[in-house]
């Protein structure tokens, strides 16, 4: 068996079924000035810091041949799937819907809700487009990942309290095995991060595990050749 050196124990990964990889809204409304981000008055670099590590990461699943899930939160441009009470939130002067200096913001097919150049998708990568805060609300991501037999998610993206951390506990009721790529993850709030990482692995991981990036990697490449002879 295959392990990964993770908290709050070893990540054991799997000797039947599959595992991928999901990178939940690296956009441009998040990640860079003129976004909703930065509009709503956060610090945008701060989200930054995570990007050279996350393509690494990135990369070293395409190497191993394994699938990514790309999630981009966007809502259809009537704002049919977008609830009042989501558009109304925060009080600031530009919300979702309004246009921005990168197009309507958080609307599908805008300038400002495409995944950052560095990052971007391949052709075979799956984009999953999310009205909601957690992946598998009002999407086909379940049914997907079943199709193709995955049993283990190593999450990563922003924000780490919300986004990240929904679709997370979603992925856990659901039965999967979970893991929290610590170092591929982030927030406008570092406290809020730290906060997150330390509730998912609370209790034995009583929603999942964290771990570093180059602990993942290393883990995979001793376990991707087991699993080709099975």
């Amino acid at each position: 068996m295959v392990t990964i050196s993770a908290q709050p124990y070893d990540y054991e990964l799997p000797a039947s079924g599959n595992v991928a990889l999901i990178v939940i809204d690296m956009q441009r409304d998040f990640m860079e000035l003129g976004g909703f981000g930065d509009i709503l008055g956060n610090d945008v670099s701060l989200l930054r810091t995570i990007v050279p590590t996350l393509k690494q990461l990135i990369e070293g699943f395409r190497t191993l041949e394994l699938p990514i899930f790309h999630t981009i939160e966007c809502h259809q441009s009537d704002l049919s799937d977008c609830p009042p009470s989501k558009i109304k939130r925060g009080k600031g002067e530009l919300t979702i819907g309004s246009e921005g200096p990168m197009g309507r913001i958080l609307v599908k097919g805008e300038p400002g809700n495409g995944i950052i150049p560095e990052l971007a998708p391949l052709p075979n990568e799956t984009v999953i487009y999310k009205p909601g805060k957690g992946a598998f609300y009002a999407t086909d991501l379940e049914s997907m990942l079943k199709a193709q037999g995955i049993t283990h998610l190593f999450i990563t993206g922003v924000t780490t309290e919300v986004c990240v951390q929904t679709t997370m506990r979603e992925a856990n009721d659901r039965g999967y095995e979970c893991l929290m790529v610590e170092d591929c993850t982030e927030s406008y709030f570092p406290e809020f991060k730290q906060a997150t990482l330390e509730m998912v692995r609370a209790q034995g991981g009583i929603v999942g595990w964290t771990a570093t990036a180059a602990d993942v990697l290393k883990g995979l490449e001793a376990w991707k050749p087991l699993e080709a002879l099975v």
